[in-house]
């Protein structure tokens, strides 16, 4: 998509604060109120905004453990694939999963209360699944930076 300056000021206030009225948000992309609620309602059909949320603090919501788990599969039959891509569905401790290139088949971003709640996951459920033949863990030691907003 093209966007004007505008626009991206508006998905920039979007990105910063999605529960920002039309009136805040007309104001940071220099629009009228009017114009910002059709921009949104063109945004969202177009399927650029797919939701809004509500971005908790992991350490105050229980979830202080952030592992970055490399996945290689057993085989890469479709079936195989398939069956991985639903556990990633199933389980909300999987926060984040990619395909790589490299030696792994996947990275993995998780969200435990500890190491303790990480090791029965891990083992209950990724070990013990027949399309995983292996994952290497490795443990965030400090969040040097997240965010949610693309660069526009």
């Amino acid at each position: 998509m093209k966007f004007s300056d505008q626009d991206r000021a508006l998905l920039r206030a979007l990105q910063s604060d999605a529960a920002a009225s039309l009136a805040a948000l007309a104001e940071s992309a220099g629009m009228a109120t009017s114009t910002v609620w059709r921009k949104v309602q063109d945004f969202e059909k177009a399927g650029l905004l797919k939701g809004r949320v509500a971005l908790l603090d992991p350490a105050k919501a229980d979830a202080r453990l952030c592992v970055f788990a490399t996945v290689r599969l057993s085989d890469h039959a479709e079936a195989s694939i398939a069956g991985f891509a639903t556990i990633i569905q199933v389980h909300p401790e999987i926060m984040e999963a990619h395909a790589i290139s490299g030696t792994a088949d996947y990275i993995l971003k998780i969200r435990c209360k500890d190491v303790e709640a990480y090791e029965a996951f891990m083992t209950h459920t990724l070990l013990r699944s027949p399309f995983v033949k292996s994952v290497v863990s490795s443990f965030s030691l400090k969040e040097l930076k997240y965010t949610t907003a693309l660069p526009l």
